[in-house]
């Protein structure tokens, strides 16, 4: 009898539910965009992946090789005394606030690693008790006390949002609450509709916010800090575009709240020093929770390297590089924008990050949404939705009308559309399910292909 090979998700071996059940990550959807793109004429350019494009400077290269050493120790995993004391100095100028740099900071793999395993180490699927006696003093100080702690297994996040939020609870077995985020409120999660608070774990929110760039104020955070505290939640804020603004005052963090009491913010030199591939930030704030993760990293085995750590050490001692990054990002956001308008996509998020989020006219001529596109097209926009499986059969030659069910959403036609033109975005459905009608551009190609870009949107809106 010959053998056939099970599907990976159906393996006879024990896998962890989420993983079995794992889609594809929504950006690995790209590959189908980039692949008619790279065929247009002058190659692709993608505005797809928020990867920066620009040199990591050049001191920051140097510091990391001048870190390599003949020995290659362990990293000790609660990071190199001088890189805490870097990262403190840079929050206390950024910020104002003095954090104690052996208790308040805890140097991490870049940003994603420490997001995607937060739920791991913070939430609780089956409760517990604390019984303590009066020699301890008690909880109020005579007797034998005992407190029952409930089950807290949920972990909350914006929507539309960075996925790994998401991925990483359901990689912990924590149920996912998705907080709606509209234009009209900013684009924030809105603290009045949350209901749920006792069985929340981690509240997670992200200024500026991937992928609208709102920003969120300092009194937002304060609200949201103390209704977390009230209810024995984390607030949990990704701030890893805190240093790429296109317009107006620079982000807040949630590190100048003037109680720290349940609150971690993280942080990444990624972005604002163009760093993706070195991998280096930090997680900062509640002396309690940082001192449970200074417990739990040794087993992880995610401290940055030391040679990492030199340079994120240079990068954090200098801030003229972020000033010339900023600069970078709004003259680039400057050669794009006729392209834009062109096409009629208008900036319907914030002024944080190096994205813009676009919403897609519904009538616009270009997007001929009633016209039986090319096959390649009708493919790619199919897919780019997730709405047909890898390897499931289409039929590109019948018209969308005739496939309702499988019509893609109005953000992954333009998309296809543009990547005959060697342009790839994001779409909206990659960030959540009801974003449909916007996309997402990241400003990271360098400054003559935006301007390249620019024109070949500009021949699209043509043909309309």
């Amino acid at each position: 009898m010959s053998h056939v090979p099970l599907p990976s998700d159906h393996l006879p071996y024990a896998v962890n539910p989420a993983l079995r059940n794992a889609r594809t990550y929504p950006f690995g959807r790209l590959v189908h965009a980039r692949a008619i793109a790279t065929e247009a004429t002058g190659g692709l350019i993608d505005l797809g992946v928020g990867e920066p494009q620009e040199e990591t400077p050049a001191f920051i290269r140097q510091a990391l090789v001048d870190g390599l050493s003949p020995q290659s120790p362990y990293p000790t995993a609660v990071g190199q005394p001088a890189l805490r004391e870097a990262i403190a100095t840079w929050v206390r100028g950024r910020y104002g606030v003095r954090l104690n740099p052996s208790t308040q900071i805890v140097p991490t793999l870049g940003a994603k690693e420490i997001v995607y395993s937060l739920a791991q180490g913070f939430t609780d699927r089956e409760g517990y008790s604390v019984t303590v006696s009066a020699d301890d003093g008690g909880f109020d100080g005579s007797g034998w006390d005992s407190v029952e702690f409930a089950p807290r297994r949920t972990v909350a996040f914006p929507s539309p949002a960075y996925p790994v939020y998401e991925i990483g609870a359901r990689m912990a077995g924590a149920y996912q609450e998705k907080l709606r985020l509209t234009e009209a409120g900013g684009w924030l999660p809105d603290l009045d509709r949350i209901h749920n608070w006792d069985e929340l774990a981690i509240f997670w929110v992200n200024s500026p916010h991937n992928p609208t760039g709102a920003v969120a104020t300092l009194e937002y955070l304060e609200r949201a800090a103390a209704l977390c505290r009230r209810h024995g939640v984390i607030l949990a804020c990704d701030e890893a575009y805190s240093e790429l603004w296109f317009e107006g005052d620079a982000p807040v963090s949630a590190l100048q709240l003037s109680d720290l009491t349940g609150v971690l913010v993280i942080n990444t030199l990624s972005k604002r020093s163009s760093m993706p591939g070195i991998r280096s930030g930090f997680v900062a704030g509640d002396p309690a929770l940082i001192e449970l993760i200074q417990r739990w990293r040794p087993s992880v085995g995610t401290a940055p390297q030391a040679f990492v750590q030199a340079a994120a050490i240079a990068a954090w001692g200098d801030e003229g590089h972020v000033e010339e990054a900023r600069a970078r990002y709004r003259t680039k956001l400057e050669a794009l924008q006729p392209g834009l308008d062109a096409l009629g996509l208008v900036n319907a998020g914030g002024p944080g990050s190096f994205f813009r989020w676009l919403k897609v006219p519904q009538d616009a001529g270009w997007l001929r949404p009633e016209e039986k596109p090319s096959a390649a097209v009708a493919e790619v926009a199919w897919r780019l939705d997730g709405r047909i499986p890898t390897g499931e059969p289409i039929d590109p030659e019948r018209p969308w009308p005739s496939q309702p069910a499988r019509r893609p959403s109005l953000a992954a036609h333009a998309v296809a559309l543009l990547a005959e033109q060697g342009i790839v975005a994001a779409p909206g459905s990659f960030f959540g399910d009801d974003y449909g009608d916007y996309m997402r551009v990241a400003l990271v190609p360098t400054l003559d292909r935006c301007g390249e870009a620019a024109e070949r949107m500009a021949q699209v809106a043509s043909r309309g």
